[in-house]
């Protein structure tokens, strides 16, 4: 198992990607996985992204921040020889999470990641970025990033998953949000995710969307900071990103108890869900 003792540099891995991705083929995943020990959190970037995402300014780390501190290692995996499909145009479809305890941002981290799961989806294959961070020798964070590359799909399809009961466009907002146009530039100068689909309106139109998109992670990020002080100190949240939130653009934020936990959505002002997610 590779071990890295710096975090990979981003700005390298998408110049890499760019210039690789066109001669990219394969059908496999690549069994590596990279090691990264003693990781110490900057204070100040997590007093940036808790700014950007509408957290509080605590000691404990949001259940999304160790995201921020894994994602160069999994662009290193994605832009590695052997990894099948090239990074651009890839697209983050859903996200799990779970947490025994939160961490301090005292701690020193060790963080895992790796890739599995190839699989069909009815717009074509999926596969699943799974990192665990660990804090004094156990694990106590797990996340499962589910990417998917569109093409044709091969073998089962799986269909897409219907919309949760209760979560629909018919649900009162908790919350009506302005998301500025700004947002993606400010969310990747904090988590590192410079894709251009996200920075600039010319960059997003070269990939067919009409304006820049907000970070799916943002977005989840966003709504678990509306929880405000309802979550415990363990759990799981799991979303789907369903539709690309334009930037600037007002969405409605709603949440509501269920027998599990809490459901949870954000929608466009037309009732089209941006993302739906869950916690237990």
């Amino acid at each position: 198992m590779p071990e890295l003792s710096t975090a990979p540099k981003l700005s390298s891995l998408y110049l890499k990607a760019v210039a690789t991705g066109p001669s990219r083929r394969g059908d496999r995943l690549p069994d590596t996985e990279y090691l990264r020990r003693d990781i110490e959190i900057d204070r100040d970037q997590l007093a940036e992204y808790n700014h950007v995402c509408g957290f509080g300014l605590r000691d404990e780390l949001p259940i999304t921040y160790p995201h921020v501190l894994s994602f160069p290692l999994s662009v290193q995996l994605m832009t590695d020889p052997g990894f099948p499909y090239p990074l651009v145009g890839l697209v983050h479809v859903a996200n799990r999470i779970r947490q025994e305890r939160p961490l301090l941002a005292t701690e020193p981290l060790t963080q895992r990641v790796g890739v599995a799961d190839l699989r069909p989806h009815p717009k074509g294959r999926q596969f699943d970025v799974i990192t665990e961070t660990a804090a004094g020798g156990e694990v106590v964070w797990r996340e499962i990033s589910t990417y998917l590359r569109r093409g044709a799909a091969a073998g089962e399809q799986r269909g897409e998953a219907s919309e949760p009961p209760g979560l629909g466009a018919a649900w009162e907002p908790t919350a009506t949000w302005r998301v500025p146009g700004g947002t993606g530039r400010r969310y990747a100068a904090v988590s590192g995710d410079r894709n251009p689909i996200h920075l600039h309106p010319l960059a997003a139109k070269a990939f067919g969307f009409p304006r820049a998109i907000a970070h799916g992670m943002w977005s989840k990020a966003r709504c678990l900071a509306a929880f405000a002080e309802r979550l415990p100190d363990a759990y799981e949240v799991d979303v789907e990103f369903r539709t690309p939130l334009l930037l600037p653009s007002t969405v409605d934020f709603t949440m509501r108890r269920q027998d599990s936990g809490w459901g949870f959505a954000l929608h466009a002002r037309s009732g089209k869900p941006h993302l739906l997610g869950s916690v237990r």
